[in-house]
């Protein structure tokens, strides 16, 4: 039987999510603010389970027009023609321009997908208390966290053609309701990953094994 860890929480101490301080404060149902930065400190995030679950499932729902519903609307010469993402990772991958075409699929698909199945894998592990790999599991936290910011790069890159083809003659280029569904999507997992306490994942360590309190 593995024996039970004594968790930072069960020692009295907290830490400040702004500045990583470990505080011990006098009340811990009123925990009050960091000695350090100031921060509010909180012994875990109310509801942060189900918080999540919700901002991820929404993000799921939109991850599905935003790839499925055209992100460029082009006019040439009196012709319309719509291109989802997948058509135009492969648009600019026959034309030549496969790093650019990578760079998309990579940002605008896999990178979306991913944060979903590893947020919805750490809100599943955690709710099942699991106690396995609690540092990997950080570590995806983390990771998840830190690429959030790079999401939007698919949308940067509409924008900027938008504003290139703009200035060619007899053409133009509008942005399609897909951004809106994938910019959704991005602020959402966003979202997801700031709702989520990574607390969480130790706190079954200080459960013994096949025991579920």
């Amino acid at each position: 039987m593995t024996p039970a860890v004594l968790t930072a929480a069960q020692a009295g101490l907290v830490s400040c999510e702004t500045c990583s301080l470990l505080a011990r404060p006098v009340n811990l149902a009123e925990p009050g603010y960091c000695p350090r930065c100031g921060g509010e400190l909180a012994l875990r995030h109310n509801n942060s389970i189900q918080y999540t679950w919700a901002l991820v499932i929404a993000a799921a729902i939109c991850y599905i027009p935003a790839n499925m519903l055209p992100v460029l609307n082009t006019s040439a010469l009196g012709k319309d023609e719509p291109d989802t993402i997948i058509s135009g990772v492969i648009f600019l991958y026959t034309s030549g321009s496969w790093p650019l075409a990578l760079i998309v699929l990579v940002a605008s698909v896999m990178v979306s997908l991913g944060k979903l199945i590893a947020l919805a894998y750490l809100l599943i592990t955690v709710q099942r208390r699991s106690i396995r790999s609690n540092r990997e599991r950080t570590r995806l936290y983390r990771l998840v966290e830190f690429i959030g910011r790079w999401s939007m790069l698919d949308v940067f890159v509409d924008t900027f053609t938008v504003a290139l083809v703009q200035l060619q003659p007899l053409m133009s280029v509008r942005p399609g309701a897909g951004v809106l569904f994938f910019a959704a999507v991005v602020v959402l997992t966003m979202l997801a990953a700031e709702s989520f306490d990574p607390r969480l994942i130790w706190d079954s360590s200080s459960t013994p094994k096949g025991h579920h309190a």
